[in-house]
């Protein structure tokens, strides 16, 4: 075995194993204290967090820590498997119920429930059978149980509801006939359970479940525990990393712990001359390990990209999109469950929850629209392989006017179709030569787009840069007073971003008014700096 087979790595597929994996315990990450005295106190709860955030992790840490204390016997099962019965609730809780003993034999090498199930299992109905083997087990075991259920909200309709019901009609048995703590884990708050009943009903979460005493998180890594997982690895490798990425990591991921380790991921192993340890990983290697990372499609960031066809996830990232909604516009509920499932973040301002996501989003919604576009990028190159920005957003004034009305309505989110149509443009014109980076966020009333496009060839992004801001605008109200914010932000973000030049593009929707009126250019200078303004 070599060396780097040796090495521990950064984990993106699974619960840690600390043998295998750099990782941050998961008790720096959540109130263990919290937990402890919910479990101590008799209490069944909830803990909730985004895919991939360390839940199963956590769990297992919990289970061992509180057999190693030897007050409780403590249990971990997953139940996702259930899912596939869907309404039936005889297979559902058969499953869950087989899990259970499969599980305490794995865990505890206590084999007597799989005996139970045997010789009375098939006594009980469907609906009573969980509950009698929680019964039996807490009836005979010597102390009192915890039992952690991972991935509750996996189950559908009927079969949750029984599930549900069955650990409320034991909940004032415990601890000597039920289990003295439950912790039911999921991506959902049990208030956002919307369980669609075989009868047609629709039931809460909490309707069905309301003895839950509390609802827990597990925070994302903070900037310091992120510094901390990267110089795990320069510690074991003595492979070190340029501070600026420490920074650059904070911002792209917001301590979301799957983006940071499956960055650091690319950065020390995709990347294959990395694999040599002695070379220092610089701000370059970063960014294209995130445009890699961007451009896999790995699983998380499909199931990412799969929850924005959800009604209630479209109202809110619609609105983040197009920049122009208030909170105010946006239920409540809808907000705090997008947020429950990571996608959005309320601070400084409601938007996405990180710059990847941001990347992530809108090129989803706009893959299909980007691949049908005949455009391409040696139409607007100068001889010295610069872009000329005057020559392509001409031709996107004209490309507007053609088809916008068709195209926008392609899009499913059509409150940001102007928006969304002109960054498809964009993307395929640079199509991975250069980078698109967006900011944008629920009141801020424009979208900010940052073109990177590198001028050297072979040393790309280690060479010199183009740096190009594009500020878009809805007009509403006078142009003129638009005009006068547009110029002081677009200052204000070209100056942070060290751009060469910058544009705005008004988009004019209301449909009395002629196209050719819309569409016109013109130039303006705000604190010695020249702006491009675009109408269309």
């Amino acid at each position: 075995m070599n060396k780097e087979q040796l090495e521990k790595f950064f984990n993106t597929a699974g619960p840690i194993k600390p043998e295998l994996h750099y990782y941050i315990p998961s008790s720096k990450r959540m109130d263990w204290e919290e937990t402890w005295h919910l479990i101590d106190s008799q209490k069944y709860f909830l803990l909730h967090a985004p895919r991939q955030t360390g839940k199963t992790t956590a769990l297992l840490e919990m289970m061992h820590a509180l057999n190693k204390e030897a007050r409780y016997t403590t249990l971990y099962i997953n139940i996702e498997g259930a899912q596939a019965a869907r309404n039936d609730v005889e297979a559902g809780i058969s499953t869950v119920c087989s899990v259970l003993a499969g599980a305490a034999d794995i865990y505890l090498n206590d084999n007597r429930l799989w005996d139970w199930l045997q010789e009375k299992g098939g006594i009980f109905p469907a609906q009573d059978r969980f509950a009698g083997l929680l019964t039996h087990w807490a009836r005979i075991n010597e102390k009192p149980i915890v039992l952690l259920i991972d991935e509750a909200d996996a189950l559908i309709g009927d079969t949750l509801v029984s599930m549900l019901r069955q650990i409320r009609s034991g909940y004032a048995q415990r601890p000597d006939f039920f289990p003295q703590s439950i912790v039911l884990c999921g991506v959902r708050d049990i208030k956002d359970y919307r369980i669609h009943l075989s009868s047609g009903d629709i039931i809460t979460g909490g309707s069905a479940f309301n003895i839950k005493a509390e609802s827990l998180n597990i925070d994302n890594f903070t900037k310091d525990e992120i510094r901390h997982l990267l110089l795990q690895h320069t510690s074991a490798t003595g492979q070190e990393f340029a501070q600026d990425i420490f920074s650059d990591l904070w911002e792209d991921a917001k301590g979301q712990p799957w983006l940071v380790n499956a960055l650091a991921y690319e950065m020390t192993w995709k990347d294959q001359k990395a694999r040599d340890r002695k070379l220092k990983i610089e701000p370059a290697q970063y960014k294209a390990a995130r445009e890699r990372l961007i451009l896999s499609r790995s699983t998380h960031l499909d199931q990412l990209t799969d929850k924005l066809q959800e009604p209630r996830v479209h109202n809110v990232i619609s609105a983040l999109l197009s920049s122009e909604q208030t909170e105010l516009q946006i239920p409540r509920d809808d907000m705090e469950y997008v947020a429950d499932l990571g996608l959005i973040r309320h601070k400084p301002y409601l938007q996405i929850a990180n710059r990847i996501y941001q990347e992530i989003i809108p090129r989803e919604l706009i893959s299909v629209t980007q691949a049908t576009m005949v455009q391409d990028l040696s139409w607007y190159q100068s001889a010295d392989y610069r872009i000329d920005m005057t020559k392509l957003l001409t031709a996107f004034q004209q490309f507007f006017r053609e088809n916008s009305e068709i195209w926008v309505e392609r899009f499913q989110y059509k409150e940001a179709g102007p928006q969304l149509l002109l960054q498809a443009f964009l993307q395929r014109i640079l199509n991975g030569g250069g980078r698109l980076n967006r900011e944008y966020g629920l009141g801020r009333k424009r979208t900010d787009l940052l073109i990177e496009w590198p001028l050297d060839k072979e040393n790309e992004f280690h060479g010199p840069e183009q740096r190009i801001v594009i500020e878009l605008k809805i007009l509403r109200g006078a142009l003129e007073t638009l005009l006068a914010t547009a110029l002081a932000q677009t200052y204000e973000y070209a100056d942070k971003c060290s751009a060469d030049e910058a544009h705005i593009i008004i988009f004019n929707r209301d449909p009395n008014i002629p196209w050719e009126q819309k569409i016109w250019r013109s130039q303006e200078s705000y604190k010695n700096t020249k702006f491009l303004i675009w109408g269309c």
